[in-house]
C-alpha cells in the first residue's frame, strides 16, 4: 500500500512509517500536517480520478526542522581569470508518515461486515 502526495512543488512516494524531507513547513516538531494525495494503491486498486482524491489526505507528523546537504555552485570562464564558488543550504521538514487514506477505507470495509 502506498500513496503519490504532492507538497512544496515535488511529489513523493509514500507508505505508513516512511520518513521524507519536504521543503520547509511552517510547524513545529509533533504536530500533524495533512498531504494532498495525487494517486493511491492498496495491492489491487489504483485510484487516479482527482474528484475521488479530492477529499483524501494522507496524514505526517513533523519530526524535526533541519538544513539539507550544502549545494556547491561553482562559476567559471576559462581565459577570463574568472570563477565564483557559492553554496547552499535548503531549510526542510523531516515528517513521518502516520495514516494513508487507504487504511481509513479498510477499516470502513471490515465494520460494515
Amino acid at each position: 500500500m502506498y500513496a503519490i502526495v504532492t507538497t512544496g512543488g515535488k511529489q513523493y512516494k509514500v507508505a505508513k512509517g516512511d520518513v521524507i524531507d519536504v521543503e520547509k513547513l511552517d510547524a513545529q516538531p509533533g504536530d500533524k500536517v495533512s498531504l494532498d494525495v495525487l494517486m493511491l494503491n492498496d495491492g489491487k486498486n489504483t485510484v487516479v480520478d482527482a474528484a475521488a482524491l479530492a477529499e483524501k489526505k494522507v496524514t505526517a507528523e513533523v519530526v524535526d526542522q533541519h538544513k539539507g546537504e550544502k549545494q556547491v555552485i561553482f562559476k567559471f570562464k576559462k581565459r577570463k581569470r574568472y570563477s565564483r564558488t557559492r553554496g547552499h543550504r535548503q531549510n526542510l521538514t523531516r515528517l513521518q508518515i502516520a495514516e494513508l487514506p487507504i487504511e481509513e477505507a479498510a477499516e470502513a470495509a471490515s465494520t460494515e461486515a
